[in-house]
């Protein structure tokens, strides 16, 4: 089986960008930024293979694992697996919007 294709909203990828610069400007180092995003790429590559992995959310097709401070919202299909959102767990849940 070809593994999936990794498709981040643009959502997604701005705050994974944001994410990323705010741990270097804190840090005024790229080691812990470096390490978080790796952690992000071993979780979605573990989802290439076991989709399902993620616990189910409100939205039937939409699944989120947990990575570290962030629940990564995904939605899977044969070919493809749709990063929806990356969001902080700290912040207000109320604020949370899966799909746009």
């Amino acid at each position: 089986m070809a593994k999936r294709k990794i498709i981040w909203s643009h959502r997604a990828k701005i705050k994974l960008i944001e994410i990323l610069d705010f741990y270097v400007e804190r840090n005024k180092s790229k080691t812990y930024s470096e390490k978080l995003y790796g952690k992000f790429v071993e979780a979605l590559k573990l989802l290439q293979k076991h989709p399902d992995l993620g616990k189910k959310t409100d939205i039937d097709s939409v699944r989120g694992i947990i990575i570290r401070d962030y629940i990564l919202l995904y939605e899977s299909t044969k070919d493809a697996l749709f990063v929806h959102v990356l969001w902080d767990t700290r912040q207000s849940p109320d604020k949370l919007e899966i799909k746009k």
